[in-house]
């Protein structure tokens, strides 16, 4: 069989990432189109056999659903075929969080040694190239939400109380928050921020940015130890879109920043907030396909519970500076940071989304709007839920998708993402989405809520 990274490093290079690790058993890990992290484990002493040849997976994962149950199809599905799953040992890393295991992000490959046409994490790879190709370079980090809850019941019991955002809450988590972010910092993950978070026993942090494919890792990392580490306090993570049905949800923010030679394209320019024509492309192409993105980064029946209007979830397809109501919201960062600090912040992705898909799907929606030199609306203040309809008709501002299957339909139609993604992977994608939209169609929110809780 043929090599199969592109980039594989040497035999002394192997030896060297491998004999800095204490670790004696290595998780290779892959995010199928339902956002469930699957795995497979080799012994460390296999691990640069795995780099070469890879390790036996069944394609039938790509068409699974976060039940566990699986659909077929146009071109995948069914009990046929193999796959190799090829470890990226530039990512080996030691897990602080799981004494004696390590742990690397895995891209798919055929038995023949090409590379697997619906591999998500190549997907976020070839855009990041394609926007290279352009002339432009991209930084991505996901914010993350969760809820700690008592261990013990499959309910949700807050595990810690007290109002939002509060001092009380922290002092409930000091040194829980403390170790979490040791733990990442040994994982090579540093942390910017942490704070209760608004609804009943939630948290968050946000960590520094990195490339596309390093975001999406960063994600799968990042939520793997904050379940390790509630576990070791007795706690359970929820990072599910419902904590209970008629509250505030945990969502998965992305911020982008785009460069290219001349440096930031959402600052110092002429343009909204001082964008450049560039810039500003990319986001408007963003914003046009919103109601796609919605399916693959917020496409689980459980995510529609959290998608409500004025709870900052993101559920209008607007955009504005700092108004967190819009699915797009524009940050400049304050006075004097601006060319380091402007970002965009997408609302409404939440953790049952593939976080490589989504970073390979906002690069395509970018990168097409640039291609085509779109330009952003008017942006919008305020709640639209308030606007009235003449207000909605002249700002343009409409609802994304509010069920399952409407989203599916938009990425069916979304020419962008199907050539993007290419035939297999998005089919694959679209044949999850509308098999989970069909066997939940008339599942309760309370049902939705329990059956999603601990599964992501």
């Amino acid at each position: 069989m043929p090599t199969m990274p592109e980039r594989i490093p040497s035999d002394d290079d192997n030896a060297a990432l491998i004999g800095r690790l204490d670790a004696d058993i290595v998780a290779l890990t892959f995010v199928d189109n339902a956002g469930i992290t699957r795995v497979k484990s080799v012994p460390m002493r296999r691990i640069a056999q795995a780099a070469q040849s890879g390790i036996g997976v069944s394609p039938c994962f790509e068409t699974f659903s976060f039940d566990d149950l699986m659909a077929t199809g146009k071109y995948l599905g069914g009990p046929d075929g193999d796959l190799r799953l090829v470890p990226d040992l530039s990512m080996l890393t030691e897990l602080a969080c799981q004494p004696g295991w390590a742990w690397a992000p895995a891209d798919k490959y055929t038995q023949d040694g090409t590379p697997f046409v619906a591999c998500q994490r190549r997907f976020a790879a070839r855009q990041a190239e394609a926007a290279r190709q352009a002339g432009l370079r991209l930084s991505m980090a996901f914010e993350t939400e969760w809820a700690v809850g008592q261990d013990g019941t499959t309910d949700f019991v807050p595990a810690v109380h007290g109002p939002a955002y509060s001092m009380v809450r922290l002092g409930q988590v000091a040194d829980y928050a403390r170790e979490l972010v040791a733990v990442l910092d040994r994982q090579g993950i540093l942390v910017d921020q942490f704070h209760p978070e608004y609804s009943a026993g939630q948290l968050e942090l946000s960590v520094q940015p990195s490339d596309p494919v390093g975001a999406a890792d960063d994600a799968v990392l990042v939520r793997h130890t904050i379940r390790q580490v509630s576990l070791q306090y007795g706690w359970r993570a929820l990072l599910a879109p419902c904590l209970e049905p008629g509250g505030t949800g945990s969502g998965a923010h992305l911020h982008f920043s785009v460069h290219d030679d001349d440096g930031p394209l959402l600052a110092a320019g002429d343009g909204p907030y001082g964008m450049r024509p560039a810039g500003e492309a990319f986001l408007a192409g963003v914003l046009r396909e919103l109601p796609a993105l919605v399916a693959v980064g917020a496409g689980n029946p459980a995510s529609f519970l959290r998608l409500v209007p004025s709870r900052w979830a993101g559920v209008w397809q607007c955009w504005g500076r700092e108004t967190r109501e819009a699915a797009l919201r524009f940050v400049t960062g304050v006075r004097g940071t601006e060319e380091s600090a402007a970002n965009a912040e997408v609302k409404c992705f939440d953790a049952t989304g593939n976080p490589y898909l989504i970073v390979g799907s906002v690069i395509a929606a970018g990168l097409a709007g640039v291609a085509e030199g779109l330009r952003l609306p008017a942006e919008i203040t305020g709640d639209p839920v308030a606007f009235d309809a003449e207000q909605l008709m002249i700002s343009g501002v409409r609802r994304l998708p509010t069920k399952p299957a409407e989203a599916a339909d938009r990425l069916a139609d979304s020419a962008v993402l199907v050539e993007a993604m290419g035939p297999e992977l998005h089919d694959s994608l679209l044949t999850v989405r509308k098999a989970e939209a069909e066997r939940y169609r008339d599942t309760s929110p309370e049902e939705l809520a329990a059956l999603t809780r601990w599964r992501f």
